[in-house]
């Protein structure tokens, strides 16, 4: 495949038919400071590979798409210069970044399209973006991409700093089941339910697994949303954490912060509100969801 690089256990595990995994890589570039993003980074890795499957983190460095990094590129996209120096790439951007050679750190909508390019049916992040508070044409490529792209992608449901119910919404007019895994609810990122309801709920790998199957048999070309709680002992209180985001969300309004500078201040303001809380769960939900989908594809590729 032109431009595309792949990590020889990651092709070698594609071409074998044995389970793979993809991961984002803004998480390592934009989401959480060094070191926690490579200690993460490295532990979903390692969360996978027990699990069964080989994990994929794929992101553009130099113009090429790489689909499985080593532990230098890891270490490098978790420089703290990369926030600068790396742009972070939805799908609009990839032929920005390949076509000049820059380096591109993938989003959930991004990662999706290169996943399946790849051959990579499951892929783990933390939460989808959807629709803005207050901001209802303000709608995630993310969503765009889960209409249009048959991966399933396995979150925490979408970042809690948006407006869940549109986000439902949103999803429902797109076509995208959206599956609760252990769940009646969609979790809402922090806490374990939102109040809005799943499409269907599974108990265990092999029930999604035949959900893909089926869509794959009826030539469907929409993804599935794989909606898992975070653990318990993870979780912050619904109210706790819903106060602490519009504190945050009216900081961002009174400063004129907006666009893409809005969710990376709320996020900061929320680790300070909640006194690193809201880093604790992120990190809990990022791992839960890594053995999940490793489960899940090693249930697929039986």
């Amino acid at each position: 495949m032109d431009h595309f690089t792949f990590k020889p256990e990651v092709q070698e595990a594609l071409e074998a038919g044995r389970p793979v995994v993809a991961l984002e890589s803004t998480l390592i570039s934009h989401g959480l400071p060094y070191p926690t993003n490579l200690g993460l980074a490295q532990g979903m890795e390692d969360i996978i590979r027990e699990a069964g499957a080989i994990p994929a983190t794929i992101a553009v460095l130099k113009g090429r798409v790489h689909v499985g990094l080593t532990a230098m590129e890891l270490e490098r996209l978790a420089q703290p210069h990369s926030r600068q120096e790396v742009r972070k790439a939805s799908r609009r951007d990839l032929p920005i970044v390949v076509g000049l050679g820059l380096d591109g750190a993938t989003t959930v909508a991004a990662t999706i399209f290169i996943a399946h390019r790849a051959g990579i049916e499951v892929f783990a992040t933390g939460g989808i973006g959807g629709v803005h508070r207050g901001h209802p044409f303000d709608i995630s490529a993310d969503l765009t991409e889960l209409g249009r792209t048959p991966v399933t992608v396995v979150c925490a449901g979408a970042k809690a700093i948006l407006d869940l119910p549109r986000t439902r919404e949103v999803l429902e007019t797109q076509g995208v089941p959206v599956i609760g895994y252990g769940t009646d609810e969609m979790p809402a990122f922090y806490s374990r339910s939102s109040g809005l309801p799943v499409d269907v709920r599974v108990d265990g790998p092999e029930e999604v697994a035949t959900i893909i199957r089926a869509q794959r048999a009826l030539g469907l070309k929409t993804g599935l949303l794989v909606v898992v709680p975070i653990p318990e002992e993870d979780a912050i209180p619904a109210g706790e954490i819903e106060a602490a985001i519009v504190q945050a969300t009216q900081e961002a309004e009174e400063q004129g912060i907006t666009g893409a500078a809005i969710t990376p201040f709320v996020l900061t303001r929320l680790n300070e509100l909640t006194e690193g809380r809201s880093t604790r769960a992120n990190v809990a939900l990022l791992r839960n969801n890594a053995r999940v989908a490793a489960e899940i594809a090693a249930a697929l590729a039986a």
